[in-house]
């Protein structure tokens, strides 16, 4: 079985993570570490919970250290580009606990909160910058930031990058890059347009596909509830009178669900916050870390605001609305079940979001265990899952589709590439 100590990092970083009690690197991190090491691009497939994360801080830290060079103010030697304020404050902190033996610096910035800080930290000059799109390009167009002397660009969350509508502010800031740079693109799924975009951006990178897309993790029970929309908040009550119910992740689709979902369980005497784009970057993080101290039972998420919780320890993921992509529903239930944990996702499903079931099925290939002993069942969404259901191809039928189209390969020929590219 390979070690840390058998990946060349060194001692500085093992020191560290001897202190976490990591010994053994997760299959990502095993694959993809050598690889950033010996200066490859890197297309990296995986799922949040599969330490994508350590599998490009670890080199990235092990390469700045052995190139002795005093980073220039304003102007970080790398960056780690990532869609939300949340998962970048993530990444800034593993950068923080990984490299607390090395001399370097870092720094994250974000939006939702002053600047003033921020254009501080950058003026002393920093090795690792993690940023989220907006701030990263307000502070370049202010003078307080520089990318031309970036030797590892990081593009985390590929797929939600496009998803949140930044892929002009990904053009803006890869025309800031210099050309001669070491790229790493990582993302949960890879459909056609991911694939056009790490194409342009990567230069004959190794690939690394840990977690295929839109599969499910095998640790995880899940199990779907058939119920008439006014009783929906009925039959979450009624599920967390469970203790089972320990450490609960809500998913909802709209804001303003959230926040009502949260106040009613407030009022029933269940711990419970919510989190959605509308809410102050302060609020947002005291309730994602009272959530993971176990001050909170419950926290009530949009999929947005919930792009960079890792926490360990949930119990329950809940999808109180079923999303209309069978790939969120993937990232959402990966949630629990973490670090070899088990864990139980449940989906409540009415009759209006029968096709949304349908299509998280097909694209994960199980059929979703049916709860049917629980007192707020209804008939009447089960009947319309039921005839939303496929049925098999008869006489002359038009042929059924086999599955998304695969995007084109590195090799082939396309059209204008509106991606600045390393060369």
């Amino acid at each position: 079985m390979i070690k840390f100590k058998d990946l060349k990092l060194n001692t500085f970083i093992l020191n560290a993570l001897n202190e976490l009690g990591y010994e053994t690197p997760t299959p990502i991190q095993e694959k993809a570490i050598p690889l950033v090491l010996d200066e490859h691009d890197l297309l990296g497939i995986a799922q949040t919970g599969t330490g994508k994360t350590a599998a490009f801080c670890l080199p990235i830290l092990n390469k700045l250290n052995q190139k002795k060079k005093r980073p220039q103010p304003k102007s970080p030697r790398a960056l780690v580009l990532t869609p939300t304020r949340e998962l970048a404050i993530q990444i800034f902190d593993n950068l923080k606990t990984y490299g607390k033996y090395l001399p370097q610096k870092y720094s994250v910035i974000f939006g939702g909160v002053g600047q003033h800080p921020q254009v501080q930290s950058l003026r002393q000059g920093v090795e690792v910058l993690v940023a989220t799109p907006g701030r990263l390009l307000d502070l370049c167009q202010q003078g307080h930031l520089k990318l031309d002397q970036v030797e590892i660009f990081v593009l985390d969350e590929a797929d939600r990058m496009l998803d949140m509508g930044f892929a002009n502010d990904i053009k803006k800031v890869m025309v800031m890059l210099p050309n001669k740079r070491h790229n790493l693109f990582f993302s949960a799924t890879m459909p056609s347009v991911i694939q056009r975009l790490a194409n342009n951006i990567l230069v004959e990178p190794k690939k690394v596909e840990i977690t295929p897309p839109a599969t499910t993790v095998a640790r995880i029970h899940q199990e779907v509830m058939f119920v008439d929309k006014p009783q929906k908040i009925p039959l979450l009550q009624h599920l967390l009178k469970d203790s089972a119910f320990k450490k609960v992740l809500v998913f909802v689709g709209m804001k303003h669900v959230a926040n009502r979902v949260a106040e009613k369980l407030s009022r029933a005497g269940i711990t419970a916050s919510a989190i959605h784009g509308n809410k102050a970057q302060g609020a947002r993080q005291r309730a994602i870390e009272d959530f993971s101290k176990a001050r909170l039972r419950v926290l009530v998420a949009t999929d947005i605001a919930s792009r960079g919780i890792d926490i360990d320890g949930i119990s329950h993921v809940i999808n109180y609305d079923l999303g209309n992509l069978a790939e969120s529903y993937v990232h959402r239930i990966g949630r629990t079940a973490r670090a070899g944990t088990e864990g139980v996702a449940i989906t409540f499903v009415t009759a209006e979001e029968k096709i949304n079931l349908v299509n998280v099925e097909r694209t994960t290939k199980q059929k979703i265990k049916v709860m049917s002993d629980q007192p707020f069942h209804s008939k009447t969404a089960e009947m319309a899952a039921a005839v939303a259901a496929p049925k098999k191809a008869q006489g002359r039928g038009r042929p059924q589709s086999r599955g998304p189209k695969r995007g084109p390969s590195a090799g082939q020929s396309r059209n204008k590439k509106p991606y600045p590219k390393k060369r």
